[in-house]
């Protein structure tokens, strides 16, 4: 492009463009400025349940993959006057306004030949206005979605192997509606050769050319199909996880950047498939017709982890299947995207439902939604064998201890944490994480459930668990796939059905507390308690090892990349206290060059006092050096059984259902 285009000069600018597109552009200047810029803040019409004109049709060019871009065409039936469309904003399972429209680029639209004006809303960027023309029967529109191309832009779909589309991420929808109300239509096209996995069924699939194949898909609701994401790649396999003929039937669809990393021995595909004999055992009841594991094993597209009603997005690092023994920490993932079904996608929040997807979500009942979706992914990948009890306690210690060491306790409760979904790009990453606290609704409120299940065991004397209350709460309505919502009073109702208690003050104190003590009345009263070793447990070994992380968090309260980059710093620790940052990074331990091992040795050898560590900084250009007198010596985190008590978690909690 010239570089004359991007001239101060307004006439500059417009000589450089062609007679043809000078007319063109002054047709569409002349349709602006009838809209006018006062209404570009027109009032958006409210959703209403009521049906649109008719079905609108998409269709995804998704074969761009050197350039990763996703080339999008809509048709949709209009009427004369004021059409608003939105992008959508708050998206399902992020639980906030995570939507990217800045990803939306080259949007036209065209009543035939004829080009459209559209004004984007000065108050709302999610929505676009635009005038019908009478006459005018159908619009169609074309743009761009322009993914990430390298990580740091974004988390990266697409790949030469394989690629993650996400319909609610490249699509247009007027405003008015319920989107179980809008009626879709759509096609993809993708590489030849290539498979394709989701929770939609193809109703028809054409070749496009040599290198080229497009798929058609039954019509369904913009509900459903902003709920159906596609995986497709080069290299996939599809496992089927439940007996021939059943009449629900959940499959694992996989690929890979290599073939090999598909390869998986009996007894790890056994474990998935105990995985979906477990939830229903746990949950007595499916609702979904069909579902759709979508497991992704990359070096190259980023992870994920998404529940759907049908499908889940699942992405993890290389090795799923091959280091089969060092991804322990991987392996709870499917299990928590299923229980999703349930819980979130079927019993879903009253307060974070909403008829679309430009309404604010509220997400004040959280601590159900992911905490106990926390805590049965990881009793279920105990259960069905992909975690071992082991495994599974390490986990537990990990958590016992993060949120032991949560500083921002003292003046943040947990239920505020709810709210940081709504806060948007806050979920990247905070500077001081323990102080500020992120997400704890998900890990702390699984110890809450672990005290809550405990509890109920030990007053029942074995007969009834948690396991009750997912039955009675997510089992009602064996089938029905519609949203059924819930309040606080519907979960403490349910609780006192399986063992009565205050339950509503239970969950008031564990949620509104401020202070240091984490909950860890649930692992007590399963026979376990927090205690320290001086080298990270075989799980913490290798989750370090998967996010190349250095963990030092309970002695000097730091966490390095390996090359020594600060990654986080807890707040009050002796790192915090001599002015450490995640600005800076660790040059050298003791004047010899940083290494995780050094850094090791330097804390378990001043633990009489005798050799303080000295540490020299980097922070841009600019060098300094730290002495820090630390004496705890090096401290990773273990459950220990407690003498004389009842065990309730390898034992109760933990056991697969017969």
């Amino acid at each position: 492009m010239s570089r004359r285009l991007f001239s101060s000069t307004p006439a500059l600018r417009w000589a450089s463009f062609s007679g043809r597109t000078r007319a063109a552009t002054a047709a569409v200047l002349l349709a602006l400025a009838s809209i006018g810029p006062a209404q570009a803040q027109h009032p958006i019409p409210q959703p209403e349940d009521k049906p649109y004109l008719g079905p609108i049709r998409i269709q995804v060019d998704a074969t761009d993959l050197d350039r990763h871009i996703f080339q999008v065409r809509q048709q949709l039936p209009v009427k004369p006057g004021r059409l608003t469309l939105l992008f959508p904003r708050y998206l399902p399972g992020a639980h906030g306004p995570y939507g990217t429209v800045d990803r939306l680029a080259g949007l036209k639209i065209h009543a035939g030949t004829q080009e459209l004006a559209w004004l984007r809303d000065t108050v709302d960027p999610f929505a676009f206005h635009v005038e019908v023309p009478a006459g005018v029967n159908e619009l169609n529109l074309a743009f761009q979605f322009l993914s990430p191309v390298q990580r740091e832009g974004g988390r990266v779909v697409m790949t030469p192997e394989m690629l993650n589309l996400q319909w609610i991420s490249m699509l247009l929808y007027p405003a008015g509606h319920h989107a179980s109300a809008l009626q879709m239509q759509a096609e993809v096209t993708l590489p030849a050769g290539w498979t394709q996995a989701s929770a939609l069924r193809v109703e028809s699939q054409s070749a496009d050319g040599p290198k080229r194949q497009r798929l058609r898909f039954k019509p369904v609701s913009l509900e459903t199909l902003a709920d159906s994401p596609l995986f497709a790649g080069a290299h996939t396999r599809r496992i089927e996880l439940d007996p021939p003929g059943h009449p629900k039937p959940v499959v694992l669809n996989l690929m890979a950047d290599d073939p090999a990393e598909l390869q998986a021995s009996e007894a790890q595909i056994q474990a998935h498939k105990n995985l979906v004999v477990q939830a229903d055992r746990l949950f007595a009841s499916r609702h979904f017709k069909h579902y759709d594991f979508l497991l992704a094993i990359s070096g190259r597209m980023s992870g994920i982890g998404l529940e759907h009603h049908e499908s889940s997005e699942n992405g993890v690092g290389l090795g799923y299947f091959k280091d089969w023994g060092k991804r322990a920490g991987s392996r709870s993932l499917l299990p928590h995207e299923y229980t999703h079904s349930w819980n979130g996608k079927f019993r879903r929040p009253a307060d974070l439902w909403t008829p679309q997807y430009n309404v604010p979500m509220q997400d004040s009942l959280l601590w159900l939604y992911e905490g106990q979706t926390d805590y049965w992914g990881r009793v279920l990948a105990v259960r069905s064998g992909l975690v071992s009890p082991e495994q599974a306690r390490d986990a537990w210690a990990e958590i016992a201890a993060t949120y032991s060491h949560r500083a921002g306790r003292l003046w943040r409760n947990l239920q505020d944490t709810t709210n940081e979904a709504a806060m948007a790009k806050s979920r990247s990453g905070h500077d001081w994480n323990n102080w500020q606290r992120g997400a704890d609704y998900y890990a702390e409120s699984g110890l809450i459930w672990l005290d809550a299940d405990t509890w109920i065991r030990e007053q029942s004397g074995g007969a009834r668990s948690l396991d009750d209350f997912a039955r009675l709460f997510f089992g009602v309505e064996d089938g029905r796939i519609a949203p059924l919502t819930y309040t606080f009073e519907d979960i403490v109702a349910t609780l006192n059905r399986v063992q009565p208690r205050d339950w509503a003050a239970f969950l008031r104190q564990r949620l509104d507390h401020k202070g240091p003590e984490a909950p860890l009345d649930g692992l007590a009263r399963a026979g376990w308690r927090l205690s320290w070793a001086e080298t990270p447990s075989e799980f913490a070994r290798a989750d370090d090892s998967e996010w190349k992380n250095d963990d030092f968090a309970y002695s000097l309260g730091l966490n390095l990349k390996r090359d020594g980059k600060v990654e986080a710093v807890l707040w009050g620790s002796p790192a915090f206290e001599a002015g450490l940052s995640r600005a800076v990074t660790v040059v050298a331990v003791n004047n010899q060059a940083y290494k995780s091992e050094r850094l090791a040795a330097a804390i378990s050898a001043n633990k009489g006092g005798a050799a303080p560590l000295e540490l020299l900084l980097r922070e841009g250009d600019r060098f300094r050096q730290v002495k820090i007198d630390y004496r705890g010596g090096l401290r990773y985190p273990r459950l220990s059984r407690v003498e004389g008590s009842p065990e309730r978690l390898d034992s109760g909690v933990l056991a697969a259902r017969p």
